[in-house]
C-alpha cells in the first residue's frame, strides 16, 4: 500500500515508478482485475485468474492463466506482462516468488480494513496513469461510507457469526478484511480471538451460541435458501443469506459493499 507520503509502495514495502506506456498486466486477483477495469485498464490486462469473473463481459476477452492458487506459469511467460497483481492471501507465495524471474514488476496487496482501499485507489491510479479516476472512486467511497455511518451509528452493536464453508463449518477472525467490513456497519463477528484466520467453527464453539445472528455467505461456499432452516437450529440464532462478494470484495467493489451493509442493517434492525 502507499505510505503517507507520495511514494507508489505496494503491501511488502516495494517502492513502485508510474508505468510506461507499453503497460501489460496479469491479475491473479478477482476483486482487482475488477478494480483495473474499472478504471479504464481492460484493454491493458493480458491476463487473468480464471475466478477473475467481474466485469462479466469485459473479462470473456481477457485469457484466463489458471487459479489463484495454481496459476499457470508458462501461459504467464507467454503473455510477456509488464506488472503481475498478487495479493498475500488469495495468491500462493511460491508461486509468486517463481512468476518475480521473469515478470519485472510485482504488484502486491493485502487489505485488512475498509479505509485500506484509499490506499489500493491511490497506489493502482499512480501506478498505471488513472489518477483521475482514482480520485473518483476515492470519493464515492468516501461518500458510502459515510452513508453507512449514518444508517447504522443509532443502532445497538449485534455478535454475528459468518460462515464461509460447510462440513467443516468455517468462519472468519477479526483480523480479516470481510471481519473489518462487517464491524464498520456494527456487526461484531464471532469467535471474539482466533490463532487462525479462517478457524474451524468446532475448534472455537465456546461463545458461539451467544451470537445475535447468523450469516451464511454465497462464497467460497454457495450457501441458499435451504441452509437456512439448519443452522439456525444449530446455532440457536435467526439465519440469514449474505452476498459473499460484497464483504470479501476489496476494491471499487467496497463501494457497494458499503451500501448493501447500510441496507441490510436498516433491514434486520
Amino acid at each position: 500500500m502507499p505510505s503517507a507520503n507520495n511514494d507508489l509502495r505496494d503491501a511488502l514495502g516495494t517502492v513502485h515508478a508510474p508505468a510506461e506506456d507499453a503497460l501489460r498486466i496479469v491479475s491473479l486477483v478477482p476483486s482487482l482485475t475488477e478494480l483495473l477495469c474499472d478504471l479504464g485498464l481492460s484493454d491493458k490486462l493480458v491476463g487473468r485468474s480464471g475466478f477473475c469473473i467481474h466485469p462479466r463481459e469485459t473479462v470473456k476477452r481477457i485469457p484466463k492463466m489458471g487459479g489463484t492458487k495454481d496459476a499457470d506459469i508458462e501461459r504467464i511467460r507467454a503473455a510477456t506482462p509488464t506488472h503481475l497483481v498478487v495479493n498475500i492471501d488469495e495468491n500462493r507465495r511460491e508461486q509468486v516468488e517463481a512468476l518475480a524471474r521473469f515478470v519485472p514488476h510485482i504488484v502486491v496487496t493485502h487489505p485488512l480494513v475498509p479505509e485500506n482501499n484509499l490506499e489500493l485507489f491511490r497506489l493502482f491510479g499512480g501506478l498505471f496513469g488513472r489518477e483521475a479516476q482514482a480520485r473518483a472512486l476515492a470519493e464515492d467511497f468516501r461518500a458510502a461510507r459515510e452513508e453507512l455511518h449514518r444508517a447504522t451509528d443509532h443502532l445497538p452493536r449485534q455478535r454475528v457469526l459468518y460462515l464461509i464453508w460447510k462440513d467443516p463449518w468455517m468462519t472468519v477472525a477479526r483480523d480479516t478484511y470481510i471481519s473489518a467490513m462487517f464491524a464498520a456497519a456494527g456487526w461484531d463477528t464471532l469467535p471474539e480471538a482466533s490463532d487462525v484466520r479462517y478457524p474451524e467453527v468446532d475448534a472455537v464453539s465456546q461463545g458461539l451460541m451467544f451470537a445475535d445472528r447468523v450469516l451464511l455467505s454465497t462464497e467460497p461456499y454457495r450457501f441458499t435458501e435451504k441452509h437456512l432452516a439448519q443452522t439456525a437450529a444449530r446455532f440457536g440464532a435467526p439465519a440469514q443469506l449474505i452476498d459473499g462478494e460484497m464483504l470479501s470484495w476489496y476494491g471499487s467493489r467496497a463501494v457497494a459493499g458499503l451500501r448493501y451493509l447500510a441496507r441490510l442493517r436498516h433491514e434486520r434492525r
